[in-house]
């Protein structure tokens, strides 16, 4: 049977992955708006927020490209798989459910996932999926499992700027002004799809060590370094694991909009799926 994999923007979809199609998330600025990957990049993406001084603001896509994109690939797929965004940072998995749902009568194999996660683990998770298809796994399983997956996800990101952070409505004016003042930086963490606040830090290096502490209390073979726009920093850091973690493989890659857009270009965190490893089926 063949399938097609949907999944949205805040994936990192690079070369090689095969019948994956991407639908781009919204972003605006004012009256302004634009497509995530599509008339603006990441790099634009920060260049606007330094250059703007206002807030952006990130919206799903619509039912409707939802259901276009899904009655283009019903003619030549038996099975969709529509894989998103966490639930709690944006709608996209509720358009991309009510435009199955719609469907259902003329197409009703599409299989649709709440991540609970965003950026390159999301891809991962697809790319597990695939692995599983490959194998032969039923599809409802295969989406039994990829939510088991998901629950078992783990993100740490190190605020870059508290300036968007608060310029985003993220932030009080008060804890904006605390936190410059004492140069104090929360350390956010994503867990069961939520972004909250794993704990506060003095400076970026306690925030990376802290995250580092994270890491050698669980037990995984792979984790992703994500940032903004400082692979430079990435790559620095990356390669201080790789001498602390050898049984560990590490891999960097850009932070999706939708964080990107609160926490600012120089942002920087880890990710991982504990106790499952590298995804491969």
């Amino acid at each position: 049977m063949k399938v097609a994999w949907v999944t949205d923007s805040t994936a990192f979809v690079g070369n090689g992955m095969e019948d994956v199609h991407v639908v781009p998330m919204h972003i605006s600025f004012g009256d302004r708006e634009y497509l995530d990957g599509v008339d603006l990049t990441l790099e634009g993406l920060y260049e606007k927020l330094e250059e703007e001084r206002v807030a952006g603001k990130t919206s799903q896509p619509s039912i409707g490209t939802f259901v276009s994109l899904y009655e283009k690939l019903a003619k030549d797929h038996d099975v969709i798989f529509s894989v998103h965004v966490s639930s709690h940072f944006s709608g996209t998995y509720a358009s991309a459910v009510q435009a199955a749902d719609m469907m259902k009568e003329v197409f009703p194999a599409i299989y649709c996932v709440d991540s609970k996660i965003l950026s390159y683990p999301l891809t991962d998770l697809i790319r597990y999926g695939q692995a599983l298809d490959r194998e032969g796994v039923s599809h409802e399983e295969i989406k039994t499992r990829l939510e088991e997956r998901a629950a078992q996800s783990r993100t740490f990101v190190m605020v870059g700027s508290l300036e968007q952070l608060h310029r985003s409505g993220r932030m009080s004016g008060l804890s904006f002004f605390l936190g410059s003042m004492l140069h104090i930086k929360p350390l956010l963490t994503i867990r069961d799809g939520k972004l909250s606040v794993d704990q506060r830090v003095r400076n970026h290096r306690k925030g990376l060590a802290l995250m580092k502490q994270r890491l050698s209390a669980a037990k995984v073979r792979e984790a992703f370094i994500l940032y903004g726009l400082n692979r430079e920093e990435a790559d620095h850091w990356m390669e201080e694991l790789k001498g602390e973690f050898p049984g560990i493989h590490f891999s960097p890659y850009p932070l999706a909009a939708v964080i990107g857009i609160h926490a600012g270009s120089d942002t920087l965190g880890i990710s991982w799926f504990d106790d499952i490893g590298s995804g491969k089926a």
